[in-house]
This record gives C-alpha cells, sequence and structure tokens, in this order.
C-alpha cells in the first residue's frame, strides 16, 4: 500500500506484482497518470491494472481502459466482485 501516485511507480519499479489495485484519487499523481508511466516501464513483465474509483459515471471506465488498466471496479467494493476479478486476471496471467 502506498499514499500516491509517485510511490505506486516505484513501488512497481522495485517490486514485481502481478496486480495493483489501482486508486484513481491520489495525490502527487492521480491513478491515470501513474498508470500511464506505468505502461512507459521497460518491466520484464507488466502488472494487471485494475482501476478502483468512487467515480462510476458514464465513461470513466473507458478513460481507465485509454490509459493503460485492464479492469474497473466502482467503490464501495463488493467483495465478490473483487475476488471475480483477482480470479479473472489470476487466469488470464497463466495462460499467458
Amino acid at each position: 500500500m502506498v499514499a500516491d501516485g509517485r510511490q505506486t511507480v516505484e513501488a512497481v519499479i522495485r517490486t514485481a506484482y502481478d496486480i495493483v489495485l489501482m486508486d484513481l484519487q491520489m495525490p502527487e499523481m492521480d491513478g491515470l497518470e501513474a498508470t500511464r508511466h506505468i505502461r512507459r516501464l521497460k518491466l520484464p513483465e507488466q502488472p494487471v491494472i485494475v482501476a478502483l474509483t468512487a467515480n462510476t459515471m458514464q465513461g470513466d471506465e473507458e478513460e481507465c481502459l485509454r490509459a493503460g488498466m485492464n479492469d474497473y471496479i466502482g467503490k464501495p467494493v463488493k467483495l465478490e466482485e473483487l475476488l471475480a476479478k483477482l480470479r479473472k486476471w489470476a487466469l488470464h496471467r497463466r495462460r499467458s
């Protein structure tokens, strides 16, 4: 867990994560910009990035996907939805 978007990018540089749950509204650098930075990194393997946001207006999910995120979950997070996304992306990574 990190405090802002810059720390998120730094954490991904230091550690190979399978999945990053990316809050969109963070100080210093928001989740969209942090995702764009991560996607530009030359990593051995890119993490799956799932947006977590209270912004669930029409078009928000598409904006997240355009920024390079793989998926999207609205807040408040429902346990069943989070587990389904984790299963989906765990299976996807195993097949890759």
